[in-house]
């Protein structure tokens, strides 16, 4: 009976501790970790599972590698991340006894460096992800503040037309410039569907498939 005992012992303990508001700000800190973890890895494992099947070439276990790879790779780096960002603002806020807007700037400025200012595709995926939310945000923002008028028509059809423009450009005239998953994608959509040599590649594969020699 003393291992049953000693587990809820320790399950007791534990919960004691969270329950203190003293470790409240620590205690958030690995929370975060443990939330960047996870939600780093459900939102990799199934883009990069399909990514991977629809473009990558290769085994099945090099396939497999890549996207364990790039699954780690996201959850670790959001985890690193989250890690950071709360504890400066609590070491800041701590430090200062309030808390002010220049301590979530300051954070994330010095999270994202120190995390996510290597130059690799994972990283870049998410920066960009990033980059077009927080250009929709400050829009949204500089409305609501007045630097900007607000708008007479609705601008969404107009940022539509500009965007799929200005992509398809760069994709037929410099596609080099283009992140290489966006360039696999458009090839596939664009390019690839300007070849086929019968039925089997023209409805059921995208390209014909390669008889090993006997």
């Amino acid at each position: 009976m003393a291992g049953p005992d000693l587990v809820k012992t320790v399950v007791y303990t534990i919960n004691n501790i969270l329950q203190q508001e003293k470790y409240k700000a620590a205690l958030a800190v690995v929370k975060g970790f443990r939330n960047g973890a996870v939600y780093g890895a459900k939102i990799r494992a199934p883009h990069a599972l399909v990514m991977t099947f629809l473009f990558r070439s290769g085994s099945l276990k090099d396939k497999l590698r890549a996207i364990a790879k790039a699954t780690y790779q996201h959850s670790r780096n959001l985890a690193y991340f989250v890690f950071t960002y709360k504890g400066l603002q609590a070491i800041q806020e701590r430090i200062q006894g309030k808390s002010l807007q220049s301590q979530s700037f300051f954070a994330a400025c010095l999270g994202g460096w120190l995390v996510f200012g290597e130059n690799n595709n994972i990283n870049s995926q998410i920066n960009m992800y990033l980059l077009s939310r927080i250009l929709f945000a400050l829009s949204r923002l500089a409305v609501e503040k007045g630097i900007v008028p607000q708008p007479k028509r609705d601008p969404f059809p107009l940022f539509a037309t500009l965007v799929w423009g200005i992509v398809l450009w760069l994709f037929e005239y410099h596609p080099h410039t283009l992140q290489p998953s966006l360039q696999s994608s458009m090839n596939y959509l664009y390019h690839d569907s300007n070849v086929w040599h019968d039925i089997s590649d023209f409805l059921v594969y995208n390209k014909p498939r390669t008889v090993a020699p006997k």
